[in-house]
């Protein structure tokens, strides 16, 4: 005890109030990288939550087919959304397309082509920079989703936007694939409707992302490949020359891995110009 009656502090006491100190700001900085992981998310949300009010309007469902008219036969298939390509034209010229998958409509965003792979990695659509990026295909795709393989990149989102939910399609296969197997690439020419032929996880250079010159033997092979991979059971008609695949690839938290899951071209729908 000192003169006054107070006990003087030994070097564990100081160690004690260092290590607290250091727990203190270790928890200040998690906090404030947690903020702003939040708020990015936010951002991102709310900016492509604000382009599809602007460009999205649902269609009338289908009405039953005894009481469809002959024109309306003759039609075919029918998007189940129309896209305002205008609007979004006004705000990005880059956009050649709109992504909409049935049995996840939170997967409902418009589509670019960069002039490279990373221009759209961290840029939204109204090119902002955030995490979430856009929803873009490879650029050395054809913009009007003719290739064999056409490649649309997304980001595995926590908050399960972007293409967060993508692996769904294994994890929950009767909410997804056995509620709807269709994707739709929707164009200011053109709606696109994909069955899913495969859904499985895959090396970030596999046989997967090849892009072919034309269609031949080769990509027929490829094809069947593809099928046989998906770890989900999937009813497809017989792969044939002429067909066209899309490939929806997104990241799986291992950098080695991507999941991805394929749709063969199953039907096109013209959009009627005024």
């Amino acid at each position: 005890m000192s003169r006054n009656g107070k006990k003087k502090k030994t070097a564990g006491d100081y160690l004690l109030t260092l290590v607290l100190i250091i727990a203190i700001g270790v928890f200040c900085f998690a906090g404030y990288n947690l903020y702003h992981i939040y708020t990015e998310y936010k951002k991102g949300t709310d900016e492509y939550n604000r382009i599809a009010q602007m460009a999205v309007t649902e269609r009338e469902p289908e009405v039953p087919e005894e009481a469809v008219e002959e024109e309306q036969q003759e039609e075919g298939i029918k998007a189940p959304i129309e896209i305002d390509f205008d609007s979004l034209r006004a705000v990005n010229e880059d956009v050649i397309g709109w992504i909409y998958v049935e049995a996840m409509p939170d997967i409902n965003y418009p589509v670019v082509k960069g002039k490279d792979n990373e221009e759209y990695l961290h840029a939204t659509y109204e090119k902002n920079y955030n995490f979430a990026g856009t929803i873009f295909i490879d650029y050395e795709n054809a913009a009007d989703f003719s290739d064999c393989n056409t490649i649309v990149y997304g980001h595995n989102m926590k908050n399960g936007s972007m293409f967060g939910h993508l692996k769904n399609f294994i994890e929950k296969p009767e909410e997804t694939y056995g509620k709807s197997r269709y994707i739709w690439i929707l164009t200011p020419e053109r709606n696109l409707r994909y069955d899913i032929m495969s859904a499985y996880t895959t090396g970030v250079n596999s046989e997967t992302y090849t892009l072919f010159k034309g269609p031949g033997e080769e990509f027929l092979d490829w094809m069947g490949n593809m099928i046989e991979r998906s770890e989900i059971e999937t009813v497809i008609e017989e792969p044939v020359v002429q067909d066209k695949v899309i490939t929806l690839s997104t990241c799986t938290g291992n950098s080695a891995t991507r999941f991805v899951v394929q749709g063969k071209l199953s039907g096109v729908e013209t959009v009627r110009k005024d």
